[in-house]
C-alpha cells in the first residue's frame, strides 16, 4: 500500500542529501491525507505484535489519519480494539477502517467535533455501548494555523486553537475518568514546539506546552489510582496537517533542518505510544517521549 522506509518513494540518494516534499498546499483543515504527494507512511510492513495490548480497548482521536492512524494500526497488530474519532475526514477514516480489518481488528468510527464538551460524553458512551470498556485513551488531534506575528492572531482563532487542542484533551479525560481502572493508560500528543516554540506557531505552541503541564499535573493526580498519564512531543512529521497549514515553499523544506535531514514518518512513532499503552511501562507516568530527528530539546 505505501512506500517501504526509508525512501518515501523518492529517489536513492547520498545519505547527506535531505529528503524534501514536492509542493502542495490544501485549503482546509486539519487536512486530507488521500491528496498528499507523497502519501503518509502509516504502516511499517515489517512490525509483528506479541500481544502487548490484547484484549484491550483504545479511544484515539485524530485517528483517521496521520499519527493517530500510525497508531491505531499498531494497536490493532498488539491485539486491541480501536475507536477512531475524527472530524469529518470520512475517506481517510474509511482507508484506516478498512486496514484494520483487514488487519484481523475491530474498530468503530465516530466522526464528531470535539470542541464541545457534549461530544466526548458521547464517545465514551458509544465506546462503552460497542466494547464494554476502556483502557487506553489517546489524546491525539489538533489544529494548527500559520501566522507571520501575533497580531494576526484573532480572537476566533486563538480560542478555535485552544478549544481543539487543550479544551477538549480535559474534557475527554473528564469524561472517560469514570470508566478506567488501575493500569489503564492516558496518552497526550504533545509537540516540539512546546519545548523549541515556533515564530509562527505561536498559538499552537502555547496549547502543546498547556498539554505537558496537563499531562505531568494530571499524572500526579491520578498516580494513586494505578492510572499513568504520559505524553509523546513528535518534531516535524508528514501529516495532512503539514500542507494545511504551511505554504508550498515551506513545505518544500520541512523536517530538512533536522540532524537527520528529513521529517518523520508517522509509523516512527507508533512504537512510542504502544510502550506507553502497555505494561511495559508500568512504572513510566508524568513523562514526555520525543521524537523529533534527533533535535535536543530541554526538559
Amino acid at each position: 500500500m505505501y512506500p517501504v522506509y526509508p525512501y518515501y518513494g523518492y529517489k536513492k540518494e547520498s545519505k547527506n542529501v535531505p529528503i524534501a516534499f514536492p509542493p502542495q498546499h490544501q485549503n482546509i483543515h486539519p487536512g486530507y491525507e488521500y491528496v498528499m504527494v507523497p502519501r503518509p507512511i502509516s504502516e511499517d510492513p515489517n512490525y509483528l505484535g506479541s500481544g502487548k495490548l490484547r484484549g484491550k480497548v483504545a479511544i484515539i482521536t485524530g485517528g483517521d489519519s496521520g499519527i493517530g492512524r500510525a497508531v491505531a494500526y499498531a494497536f490493532v497488530k498488539e491485539g486491541a480494539k480501536v475507536v477512531i474519532v475524527y472530524l469529518n475526514e470520512h475517506r481517510d477514516a474509511k482507508e484506516t477502517e478498512q486496514r484494520i480489518r483487514e488487519l484481523g481488528g475491530e474498530s468503530l468510527l465516530i466522526p464528531i467535533d470535539m470542541k464541545e464538551e457534549q461530544s466526548s460524553e458521547y464517545v465514551v458512551q458509544q465506546t462503552l455501548r460497542r466494547f464494554g470498556k476502556i483502557d487506553i485513551v489517546l489524546n491525539n488531534h489538533a489544529v494548527q494555523y500559520v501566522s507571520e506575528n501575533i497580531l494576526e492572531i484573532t480572537k476566533d482563532q486563538l480560542e478555535r486553537t485552544f478549544q481543539t487542542n487543550v479544551f477538549a484533551y480535559f474534557y475527554l479525560t473528564k469524561a472517560v475518568l469514570p470508566y478506567l481502572k488501575s493500569g489503564s493508560s492516558i496518552i497526550n500528543t504533545t509537540s516540539i514546539t512546546a519545548y523549541q516554540g515556533h515564530k509562527k506557531l505561536i498559538d499552537y505552541s502555547a496549547t502543546k506546552g498547556a498539554v505537558v503541564t496537563f499531562t505531568r499535573s494530571l499524572s500526579l493526580s491520578l498516580v494513586n489510582k494505578g492510572i499513568r498519564v504520559n505524553a509523546v512531543a513528535p518534531g516535524p512529521i508528514w501529516t495532512p496537517l503539514i500542507p494545511s497549514s504551511f505554504k508550498e515553499k515551506d513545505v518544500m523544506k520541512f523536517g530538512v533542518d533536522t540532524p537527520m535531514k528529513r521529517a518523520g514518518q508517522p509509523f516512527e512513532l507508533a512504537p512510542t505510544y504502544v510502550y506507553l499503552a502497555s505494561d511495559e511501562s508500568r512504572y513510566v507516568s508524568g513523562q514526555v517521549l520525543h521524537v523529533n530527528g534527533g533535535q535536543i530539546v530541554g526538559s
